[in-house]
């Protein structure tokens, strides 16, 4: 399965309804899938998330480079089956966006997701699924607005304060469509890190386990980092321009 990885200028996200025919069909399947994951992991919580049913590159008439999405309401439990058995409806998407926060040095911030998290142990870099908080009064549903909650609420970084990219990268794995908007923050690394640890020591659940900063390409063997983060950071810490891998 290939990863790919391209640069868009922006991202044109907009709510719509949508009948989920995966949802409606296999609703018995997912509720005793849910259920069987709740015993296993009782943090999870079944609210309203945010998924794509579409998601198309396009180019405008201007020359820019846009990611044009229509994205619905769902529940998490669905989301979740969905997920959890290979992605078996292909016309859906998982999108969001993820803040890749680099420090002075070079280095980027890692999370590593809390035991609470439906991919707990994994290395990310903070981000969640968009959910109804981020449609805004047009319909418009905004990503990068997501991308500065998600950063403040499992870090407590202020993306006000960072320096941020003109474009986006997006990276598409299968279903999951990664929209990264590198960060550059004017703080060496292990300052960077001791800024988000102490942060998750004052919080009571905080989302992310512990914190960690990457700097060479070595350490992306690491089993803990899924495909679509390793060839973001690939390209990121190796400086290739265009990177396209096999994933297994």
């Amino acid at each position: 399965m290939t990863v790919e990885i391209l640069e868009v200028d922006r991202l044109e996200c907009r709510f719509v309804d949508h009948d989920w025919s995966f949802a409606e069909e296999r609703s018995a399947m997912i509720e005793r899938h849910w259920e069987e994951r709740r015993r296993a992991n009782p943090a999870l919580y079944d609210g309203l998330v945010l998924l794509a049913c579409r998601a198309s590159r396009e180019t405008d008439e201007d020359g820019a480079r846009i990611l044009r999405m229509s994205l619905f309401k769902t529940r998490f439990s669905r989301f979740l089956a969905w997920r959890d058995l290979g992605w078996p409806d292909k016309s859906i998407y998982n999108c969001f966006s993820m803040p890749a926060v680099r420090a002075r040095d070079g280095a980027y911030l890692l999370g590593e997701m809390g035991p609470s998290h439906s991919y707990a142990g994994q290395l990310y870099f903070p981000c969640g699924t968009p959910d109804p908080s981020d449609i805004v009064a047009d319909g418009r549903v905004d990503l990068a607005g997501s991308l500065a909650r998600e950063l403040a609420e499992e870090t407590g970084l202020d993306a006000a304060e960072a320096r941020a990219a003109a474009t986006w990268t997006v990276v598409f794995d299968r279903q999951i469509v990664a929209c990264v908007k590198r960060l550059d923050f004017d703080a060496p690394s292990q300052a960077l890190a001791d800024k988000v640890k102490a942060f998750l020591a004052t919080e009571r659940e905080p989302e992310l386990a512990d914190a960690h900063m990457i700097s060479s390409p070595k350490a992306l063997s690491d089993a803990r980092l899924p495909a679509f983060m390793s060839v973001y950071l690939m390209r990121a810490l190796g400086g290739a321009d265009e990177i396209s891998r096999s994933a297994g």
